[in-house]
């Protein structure tokens, strides 16, 4: 079920600050590491690296306008498929 209209997205108020901070030293674009997977990505972010844990190591994210509107754990997998079955598996 979607989050209601009225209360707006969710994003985490120590990661704007981060964004900021970055915005304000111009050239420098070192991901931001986050750990914040449930912050809705908004319109400042794009153009932004970011580095998104997925509960064991951090994952390169690149905000593209595509991905406004969705979460950043999106975009961070945290389970890894082993594929069924094979050869000499029986």
């Amino acid at each position: 079920m979607p989050r209601s209209l009225k209360k707006g997205p969710f994003v985490d108020q120590k990661l704007l600050a981060k964004i900021d901070a970055v915005a304000e030293a111009g050239s420098d674009r070192k991901p931001i590491k986050t750990w914040s997977r449930k912050s809705m990505i908004t319109p400042d972010f794009v153009g932004h690296n970011f580095s998104v844990h997925n509960g064991k190591t951090f994952v390169p994210v690149y905000v593209t306008e595509n991905m406004v509107g969705h979460k950043l754990g999106e975009f961070a997998p945290t389970r890894i498929f082993r594929a069924h079955g094979g050869i000499g598996k029986k």
